[in-house]
């Protein structure tokens, strides 16, 4: 069985952080993704309601603010609970398990952290490097004797061609 959700939209506002009764971090946060409709009444369109928990719920209360582009992978879970006034309602939320950066802090208010990768980042409960954010591994060098022939040719002839295929 699957059950895997992604998501892809801006905070609708800042994030919620609350803890519950035994300390664990949760942060409630709601995401605009583009939808085909808009609400009859309103004329706006719809947002959608996710929770993150943890280490994950701390990371996007800490890091994401309103009008940030996100993108969420978590999974859908359906809750039964009880109202106020002893009715049996039914929900269906988002719970985050891993929370990207879906654009620059650059793209996302016009602040700078200039290349320092932030868009290429995201948290799943551990390692993320706050501080410096991604960088790209440098390209490795060619190992000697490889690489484009002399004279312009993008095309060389093997040397050793047996002319059998290696597989």
């Amino acid at each position: 069985m699957l059950n895997k959700i992604f998501l892809m939209g801006r905070l609708a506002r800042d994030p919620e952080l609350r803890r519950t009764q035994t300390g664990t971090p949760v942060a409630s946060f709601r995401l605009a993704v583009d939808r085909d409709f808009k609400d009859r009444n309103t004329g706006e369109r719809a947002t959608d309601w996710i929770d993150a928990w943890r280490q994950t719920a701390e990371f996007v209360s800490r890091y994401f603010t309103k009008g940030r582009m996100a993108v969420v992978e978590g999974r859908l879970q359906i809750r039964d609970w009880t109202d106020k006034d002893g009715n049996k309602r039914t929900t269906a939320e988002v719970v985050a398990d891993q929370v990207y950066f879906g654009d620059s802090k650059r793209d996302g208010d016009g602040g700078g952290y200039g290349n320092s990768g932030y868009s290429s980042g995201g948290y799943s409960g551990g390692g993320y490097a706050s501080s410096g954010g991604y960088s790209a591994p440098a390209a490795p060098a060619a190992p000697s004797g490889f690489g484009a022939p002399a004279g312009g040719d993008q095309f060389a002839e093997l040397s050793d061609d047996d002319g059998e295929l290696p597989f």
